[in-house]
């Protein structure tokens, strides 16, 4: 599964990773600022603390999260183009699928 999401306010969902931190409380208080740190210097990393992929499918049947790993990098979407062809795969699974990998 891929997902590509355009933030189209980067103050936004970091005022919004900061208050879900504020509100945390389980979080000790070391740990707090270093991820207060990290998101207000990288929105990549607020949305990685505002969207967890558990709750993404949790309710879908016949789907259980056995792992799960963020990525991220800027990139220059245009959904006309034809690099971006989400149907086509990366070329990892076809070999696994021929029998190669």
């Amino acid at each position: 599964m891929e997902l590509v999401l355009e933030v189209q306010d980067e103050d936004e969902v970091t005022k919004a990773a900061l208050r879900r931190l504020a509100r945390d409380p389980e979080l000790p208080e070391a740990e707090r600022s270093q991820a207060e740190a990290a998101v207000t210097e990288d929105t990549a990393e607020a949305l990685a603390y505002l969207v967890d992929p558990f709750d993404l499918v949790s309710e879908v049947p016949g789907v259980e999260l056995q792992q799960a790993s963020w990525s991220s990098e800027r990139i220059d979407y245009d959904p006309d183009s034809p690099d971006w062809d989400l149907d086509e795969d990366d070329g990892e699974d076809d070999e696994e699928e021929d029998g190669i990998g």
